[in-house]
């Protein structure tokens, strides 16, 4: 048991939460959509793409184990 690697649990919490944040994650979406094809490199999704995580990650620190964090509504 020694010899065994630590898992890093965020990456399970992650996966548990992302369902949860599907607005945001369309949010996201539509704004690299929108701005595809941008020359100028002015245009960009920030905003959106931040908010997306930042939504997972706040949803994540809910979750003490990977089963609780999958059972969250």
């Amino acid at each position: 048991m020694a010899d065994e690697e630590p898992v890093d649990q965020k990456k399970y919490f992650d996966d548990g939460c992302k369902p949860k944040c599907v607005k945001q994650l369309r949010s996201y979406e539509a704004c690299v959509k929108r701005i595809q094809g941008d020359e100028s490199g002015n245009k960009h999704c920030t905003g959106q793409y931040f908010d997306y995580w930042s939504c997972v990650d706040k949803c994540g620190q809910s979750c003490t184990t990977v089963a609780s964090c999958h059972a969250v509504e």
